[in-house]
């Protein structure tokens, strides 16, 4: 990178982050001038900006004074990102120094990360940089008498069309610093083409078949089991639930609100606009859920913003208009932590805490922030001198603070929900979450939720914690509010009252099993509505709560979507049946099996490994040594366990024995339908984990005219292998083992792959889009 081969004229020299090769930090820093000597792997930036609307990059030409590549044109602006600094912070601080120009930080796309292996002046300069390029999107050229040039760095700056740059930089143009347009630096000409080129109708058609993958169905209930009282309550709920749609928008990106606000005020400009945001709505971001987080929008397609300051003014130009940003990739660590913070980062800050601190760092409440991002943009200054890399630049903001005007609204609605309610158990939840939700304790409210015994149901507050693909410690907001179905509630409290029987006799050795286990309660509602983080596949049931405090001394309740899983059954399951499952077994797969495999699903997630004792003798939880493979393992730990479990109750005759061809039948097809979510996804990819596995077994057969069917001789020991095989990885907390399994068979083989594109064939649905019709009649009367 032309704009770091300068040598140091101060005399206090920048210290940078000496990085491994593959790019994460060490913990160690050094002079700058040490690190090239050295040749030691460090960190810069790039930050281009692009004219929209002329199609235009900005150049800067470096200055004549400077020791490298003096008086050539270069990079918008560049430079180091010195020890303890992050990514985002440098880039913001350089566009300011060199060119006046001060953006907030959702003005900055990450595109992509460009790693620079070279030596230069006789090999004294050895240049091992990995460069984070960003891209700030305008939508008319910024004035040229607009920026304040820093004299010692730049004395020029120009426009060039990004046609005529491409072509400059394939000539080796004298006058322009080298770089490579056809290696790894010519992604900064395909990435914006590619984003300006394409077709309208192609697009069109493009999200046009992506959403004919959900199939829209009216989901309600009858109300008239509720007591006026709770009527009048429901509207103020339904209100709050909202509330967790818009915490939610800003925990999976900073600049996903605003996006979300353009598209929906745009939606009606064209029949393009109106499909980009059709689809958005179902994601809730621009990355699709089914397409392995693939994005479908990109920064062009985003909310314009104009800043009156960013610049010095000039007469008669009205501002700075810029796109705001998100990055192609879904960021793993969503809205959670520092967009450029890595693991090593995180965990040398995490190392460096008191216990305590550890805790609440790993906690699921709370966000991850930087002090560096917290300075005002205007007085971002450069770090210079003895900087060591320091990982306190890390610290914890709890939800209650990052989200508080929300959080306080909500809070509002619930209490006068609660005022309302005729029912005590309900009054006691809403009272208590909305005190959760200013005080971020949630220990109380989901003791309340779990003993809620109400005809009107709700779940809210911060639950899951799918997002955090970085380490699955942070938990999204989201509701769902039902109303419970008494008849099938009595049904299934066997389930419920199993589950010691159920631990004592699971394929697990005896040293890892509980002797505690707590009766989980079971409601089964029809869901009115939901909210926050439900994007995407909608979830059938949910097992909670994952803190493992309560966990331990109270196991968990489950709350059943009757409604949403026969919309899936009638809609999905049974069209994936007759494509897939093989004629003789097909009338096997019905409503009952699916159903009952769902409740047991859900009852094994509260039982097995849970809290743990690591083999040197520490206590610890699965979540918190399998990280972001928990979910994945979770998930399928709770399906295959399920299946083991439903078999187990029939042979001590609590469930009939007919049940059982039915069960592993549709079990079979169920697969298909979880891994059409994507194996991104932790039940797409537990699923996948579980298929692959079984498939490996023979218990799942793959027939010449290419549809599955089930080995009943060999299909019990194959479940009960493979559970076993998870339920121990889990209790001695073995990421590795974890990883080589989840490597091995949660992945895209040529029988699912076969599967899938029959499905795609005959245009199966993949999952639901619910329309809540009560619940949206009771948004318009309030708006």
């Amino acid at each position: 990178m032309a704009a770091e081969f300068d040598q140091m004229t101060v005399k206090e020299e920048e210290y940078l982050d000496v990085l491994t090769k593959t790019g994460e930090k060490t913990g160690n820093s050094k002079p700058r001038g040490d690190v090239h000597r050295d040749g030691d792997y460090h960190r810069a930036v790039h930050v281009w900006i692009f004219a929209e609307s002329t199609q235009e990059l900005l150049l800067q030409r470096r200055a004549d004074c400077k020791d490298s590549w003096a008086g050539q044109w270069d990079i918008s602006s560049a430079g180091h990102i010195s020890a303890g600094d992050s990514s985002l912070i440098s880039a913001m601080r350089e566009l300011q120094e060199e060119l006046g120009v001060t953006l907030p930080k959702d003005a900055f796309e990450l595109i992509f990360i460009f790693l620079q292996e070279c030596t230069i002046n006789d090999g004294k300069f050895i240049n091992n940089e990995y460069n984070d390029v960003y891209l700030v999107t305008t939508i008319d050229p910024i004035p040229l008498e607009a920026f304040t040039l820093q004299e010692s760095e730049v004395s020029a700056v120009k426009y060039l069309s990004l046609e005529e740059y491409r072509r400059v930089l394939a000539q080796e143009h004298p006058e322009y610093v080298p770089y490579d347009v056809n290696g790894e630096y010519g992604q900064l000409f395909t990435i914006i083409e590619k984003r300006y080129k394409e077709n309208a109708e192609a697009r069109s058609l493009a999200l046009e078949k992506q959403l004919n993958r959900y199939a829209s169905t009216s989901l309600s209930a009858e109300l008239t089991g509720l007591t006026a009282a709770d009527k009048e309550a429901l509207k103020l709920l339904v209100k709050a639930a909202t509330i967790m749609d818009k915490i939610f928008y800003v925990q999976v990106w900073y600049s996903n609100p605003s996006l979300r606000d353009w598209l929906k005020e745009n939606a009606d400009k064209s029949q393009l606009d109106k499909l980009k945001w059709m689809y958005y709505v179902i994601n809730k971001s621009p990355w699709s859920c089914l397409d392995e987080n693939e994005a479908f929008l990109t920064t062009a397609d985003s909310a314009i913003k104009l800043l009156l300051k960013a610049t010095k003014p000039v007469p008669g130009w009205k501002g700075f208009e810029y796109r705001t940003a998100f990055p192609a990739v879904k960021p793993p660590g969503a809205n959670f932590y520092p967009p450029d913070m890595d693991k090593m980062e995180f965990n040398l800050w995490k190392d460096s805490l008191q216990q305590d601190k550890q805790e609440e760092a790993m906690g699921f409440f709370n966000v991850i922030r930087r002090h560096s991002e917290s300075l005002s943009e205007d007085s971002i200054s450069h770090k210079m001198g003895n900087v060591t890399s320091s990982p306190q630049d890390l610290y914890v903001v709890p939800y209650s603070q990052e989200y508080n005007s929300l959080l306080a609204e909500a809070a509002t609605l619930l209490r006068k929900a609660g005022d309302m309610t005729s029912s005590s158990s309900l009054k006691r939840l809403l009272y208590s979450k909305a005190d959760a939700f200013l005080s971020n304790d949630y220990y109380d409210s989901d003791i309340a939720w779990m003993e809620l015994d109400s005809k009107l149901d709700v779940t809210i507050g911060p639950y899951e914690t799918y997002e955090d693909a970085l380490f699955g410690y942070k938990a999204t907001f989201e509701a769902f509010i039902g109303v419970r179905d008494d008849e099938a509630t009595a049904q299934l409290k066997l389930f419920g009252d199993q589950l010691q029987v159920l631990e004592k006799n699971l394929p697990l050795d005896d040293i890892y099993k509980s002797e505690n286990v707590t009766a989980a309660p079971i409601r089964v509602i029809q869901l009115l509505y939901n909210a926050g983080d439900v994007k995407g596949p909608q979830t059938v049931a949910f097992n909670l709560p994952n803190d493992e405090r309560i966990v331990k001394d109270r196991g968990t309740s489950m709350v059943m979507l009757k409604n949403v899983s026969e919309a899936k059954f009638k809609l999905i399951l049974k069209p994936i049946a007759n494509v897939c499952i093989m004629e003789e077994q097909r009338e096997l797969v019905d409503f009952d099996s699916f159903f009952t495999h769902t409740i047991c699903h859900e009852c094994c997630h509260g039982i097995g490994p849970h809290t743990i004792t690591l083999p040197n003798g520490q206590k610890s939880t699965v979540r918190l040594e399998l990280q972001e493979l928990h979910s994945s393992l979770e998930e399928a730990k709770a399906d295959i366990v399920g299946l083991w479990a439903l078999r187990f109750l029939m042979d001590k005759d609590l469930l009939p024995k007919n049940l059982a061809k039915s069960m592993y039948v549709s079990f079979l097809a169920g697969c298909f339908r979880s891994v059409r979510f994507g194996l991104e996804e932790a039940h797409g990819k537990g699923q996948a984990l579980q298929f692959n596995y079984l498939f490996e077994k023979g218990a799942f057969i793959l027939h010449p005219d290419e549809t599955f069917g089930v080995d009943f001789e060999k299909v019990a020991d194959s479940v009960a292998s493979l559970s076993r095989e998870i339920l121990t990885i889990q209790a001695r907390g073995d990421k590795e083992a974890a990883k080589t399994l989840l490597q091995k068979y949660g992945v895209m083989t040529p029988p699912l792959k076969r599967a899938l594109e029959k499905l795609e064939t005959v245009q199966v649905p993949v999952d639901i889009v619910p329309d809540f019709s009560i619940a949206n009649q009771i948004l318009r009367d309030i708006n």
